[in-house]
């Protein structure tokens, strides 16, 4: 009896985890100076009913948190939201410019490919789903002008590509910011790295 009260409870764990797949995570490979990383998936909720993912979780940074990127006034900016809807029968991709799980403070620096990093996803409808993420490395992931921060956090490795009319919207600007920062470029409120580069 107790066999086939487990296999039961089994059964109804599988099927329930089938509610909603993942795909294709991963995270993006980091320089050594750059302390903040972002992953990226596919959701596919095979549900009648609209979820979202509420929750982002990993032992490979200090802070987990959920951001997307909009163009507000004319710069686009990166900040954290509460969460990721995904609509009944249908995917939602985080992707690089879009909704992302963002990887703040690595606890390792840095990210490598061909290493994996884990990652526990929340779920509204109370599921949570753990995987492994591979290190891999994302072509065009540079600030492009006219983007910010946010209420992120910049990278301490942030380039020279950074171009006139970016800024670092509500996080926390470096330390070492060199003057040769171009006109329109500014801090606000936010969090740039500590290394931001000429």
């Amino acid at each position: 009896m107790k066999k086939l009260i487990a296999l039961f409870f089994a059964i109804s764990v599988s099927l329930m985890a089938s509610n909603i797949e993942i795909k294709d995570a991963y995270a993006r490979a980091t320089p050594p100076v750059l302390p903040n990383s972002a992953a990226f998936l596919s959701v596919t909720n095979n549900t009648n009913s609209d979820i979202a993912l509420v929750e982002a979780q990993s032992s490979a940074a200090s802070v987990v948190e959920l951001h997307t990127h909009d163009m507000k006034d004319g710069v686009m900016k990166m900040y954290k939201v509460p969460e990721v809807p995904v609509k009944a029968n249908s995917t939602t991709t985080l992707k690089p410019g879009g909704y992302h799980v963002m990887l703040i403070g690595l606890k390792e620096k840095p990210l490598k490919v061909g290493q994996t990093i884990d990652l526990t996803l929340v779920f509204s409808n109370g599921e949570k789903i753990s995987l492994k993420a591979p290190i891999k490395t994302v072509m065009g992931g540079m600030m492009k002008k006219g983007m910010s921060c946010g209420q992120g956090k910049c990278g301490s490795g942030m380039k020279k590509e950074m171009k006139k009319g970016m800024s670092c919207g509500q996080g926390k600007c470096g330390s070492s910011m060199k003057k040769e920062m171009k006109k329109g470029m500014s801090c606000g409120q936010g969090k740039c790295g500590s290394s931001m580069k000429n």
